[in-house]
């Protein structure tokens, strides 16, 4: 499985920005696909993820209400849509993907479960 990360940028405190994660390649029946981001100096953290069959989704704290994980069936791409943007949601952010065995996403923020990683997209939010 393939992931392609896309749609960084640099924004201002405040705005919205959605990203992309087209998946391709032989996936699982069923599969997560988890939004990951990496400040510089810091370990790589979960952001948010979605459970590709069912829509459900499970997401950190620090992003609960701002942002939105959805995906896209027919067109195969993942999205997270971030409003209300903060200088600390500066940071490179990653798209995985792991196989389910079940319509709610378990364990999806342990990035060590993912099997695939997209390149990174930058996301820097600066006045």
């Amino acid at each position: 499985v393939q992931l392609q990360a896309s749609g960084g940028g640099l924004m201002q405190p405040g705005d919205s920005l959605r990203l992309s994660c087209l998946v391709s390649g032989q996936t699982f029946r069923n599969y997560n696909i988890g939004w990951f981001r990496q400040a510089p100096g810091k370990e790589r953290e979960f952001v948010a993820a979605v459970n590709w069959n069912s829509g459900k989704s499970v997401y950190d704290d620090s992003v609960k209400g701002r942002f939105a994980i959805s995906r896209d069936d027919a067109q195969k791409t993942g999205y997270l849509q971030m409003e209300n943007l903060r200088p600390e949601d500066t940071a490179v952010y990653y798209c995985a993907y792991r196989p389910a065995h079940s319509i709610v996403p378990v364990r999806v923020q342990i990035n060590d479960e993912y099997e695939s990683w997209g390149q990174g997209t930058q996301v820097t939010v600066s006045s």
